[in-house]
């Protein structure tokens, strides 16, 4: 026998117990049928927010998570793109962005180098009911980042040549988004369901609104916007409340707010006329973006609730209704899902799925019969529970972070919510019932409040969805005014 083979035979039994232990979990027959059960949601094991308020009208909440020296401080200004002008969509949106971009006392690149030398990362921005600066750091950094924080929210000098840098970035990226089905119909969804009020506009502006937006306008959108007396500075993570104001009073305690009122919140109500079915004919579009929205009215905790369980068991997820049906068991899309956008005292409800052109009208029967199920069947037991954990455990994840604690904070500031409803979170989505589910639906998700619109090459589906949705209207995606909420279309 020669060594080679003698050697082989020797380290052979050594080789295969090896590779049979490294795929053991897939050479072995599984001893259970069926997965075990969740455990019980363990409770959220943080202290309620403390609140406090600056003589000048800012408030001060701190979220105190000890034990690893980290904070996240958001300075968030309870006004954002609702108060956008009119032909002036994207206006705050902008200013925003350009807060950052350069203050009285430091360029956009030494703001940065600043926030880098701390550790972090000084970001602005805006969206429905809020504008938001904010930088997560280390805690024996945090009086340094809460010093850029003030500069970059009370000084933004709005350079010129930086205006002209987000603006032309802001606008290629328009480009992109209206290329996509998806999108597309998910701005015309939103605008159909608000129709001319003041959330029926594109956030983020138009390529028409945004070469007419002056530096003169977002001047006066920040004046307008970031003042004491309409702020809340949130700090989440190793500090102590006390610690926490009197690093507020350093910073931001000689902010001075203007004589004349804040801005007022507009009511997020639905159209009260106009198309509720449209179709964005894009030629070429090679896929269709469908998307039914509608607006939910002022919501309590309990109600927050029951929208956020009754949205898990709809499109909250791979295992929801709404991806089970249409990629699952029809392979009609990579993923179909449901979201509900919060607003001041209210909300946004959306369900989108891109599919086939061809499959388009298909999809539009399988998510309407879905929300109509959820009005006319109660959900299951053990559906509900399972909905329920995903939630509460995605949920927990979610604020384990410094970064997502105080975002969690800031969701209820903006809804108008009690920093301390965070503590009760868990108790209210656990208590949610089948009954209230079906209640909810009846009362808010009915065919009537439905807005519709799909965006794809409308000679693949344009006819069958007119046989179900009979008072539809066509837009060509060249004729498409997303300023409009009268119509939709350009005269």
């Amino acid at each position: 026998m020669s060594l080679a083979v003698d050697r082989f035979l020797t380290l052979a039994p050594r080789c295969c117990a090896v590779a049979l232990a490294l795929v053991g979990t897939f050479a072995t027959a599984q001893p259970y049928t069926t997965p075990p059960p969740p455990a019980a949601p363990r409770p959220l094991a943080i202290a309620a927010p403390s609140e406090m308020k600056l003589g000048n009208g800012l408030r001060v909440i701190v979220a105190r998570r000890e034990g690893i020296p980290l904070v996240s401080a958001e300075l968030v200004a309870l006004a954002g793109a609702e108060t956008d002008p009119p032909h002036l969509s994207g206006l705050v949106s902008l200013s925003a962005a350009l807060m950052t971009q350069g203050t009285k006392r430091h360029s956009a690149p030494e703001l940065a180098a600043a926030a880098e030398a701390l550790g972090g990362s000084l970001d602005s921005g805006a969206g429905w009911n809020q504008s938001i600066v904010s930088m997560t750091v280390t805690t024996p950094k945090l009086d340094a980042a809460l010093a850029l924080v003030a500069e970059v929210a009370r000084e933004p000098v709005f350079a010129p040549d930086e205006i002209e840098r987000i603006r032309t970035q802001t606008l290629d990226a328009l480009k992109v988004a209206y290329a996509s089905p998806g999108t597309l119909a998910g701005l015309v969804a939103e605008r159909l369901a608000y129709g001319a009020g003041p959330y029926g506009h594109p956030a983020s502006g138009t390529p028409e609104s945004l070469p007419r937006i002056a530096r003169d306008d977002l001047v006066a959108a920040h004046r307008r916007i970031f003042r004491p007396d309409n702020a809340v500075l949130i700090l989440a993570g190793d500090i102590a409340p006390d610690a926490g104001l009197a690093l507020a009073r350093r910073h931001f305690g000689t902010w001075v707010a203007p004589a004349d009122p804040p801005p007022a919140t507009p009511v997020a109500a639905p159209a009260s006329s106009g198309p509720t079915v449209a179709i964005v004919d894009m030629a070429q579009s090679g896929q269709a973006g469908v998307v039914v929205a509608l607006p939910l009215p002022e919501r309590s905790g309990s109600e927050r609730a029951i929208g956020a369980v009754l949205n898990s068991v709809l499109g909250g997820g791979y295992s929801s209704r709404l991806n089970q049906e249409v990629r699952v068991k029809r392979g009609l899309s990579y993923g179909a899902g449901s979201s509900i956008d919060a607003r001041r005292e209210a909300a946004f409800f959306r369900v989108a799925v891109q599919t086939k052109n061809e499959s388009a009208a298909e999809v539009v029967g399988l998510v309407q019969a879905e929300i109509d199920r959820l009005i006319k069947q109660p959900v299951p037991a053990d559906e509900l529970a399972a909905r329920k954990l995903t939630l509460i455990g995605g949920f927990s994840r979610s604020v384990e972070t410094t970064a997502g604690l105080a975002s969690a904070i800031r969701a209820l500031v903006v809804a108008n919510r009690p920093p301390g409803e965070l503590k009760e979170r868990i108790g209210q989505l656990e208590a949610v019932t089948a009954a209230e589910i079906q209640r909810y639906a009846a009362a808010h998700l009915g065919v009537a409040h439905r807005r519709l619109a799909v965006a794809g090459e409308a000679s693949a589906f344009g006819a069958a969805l007119k046989a179900s949705e009979p008072g539809l209207v066509t837009i060509g995606q060249d004729a498409l005014d997303l300023e409009r909420g009268d119509g939709l279309s350009r005269r």
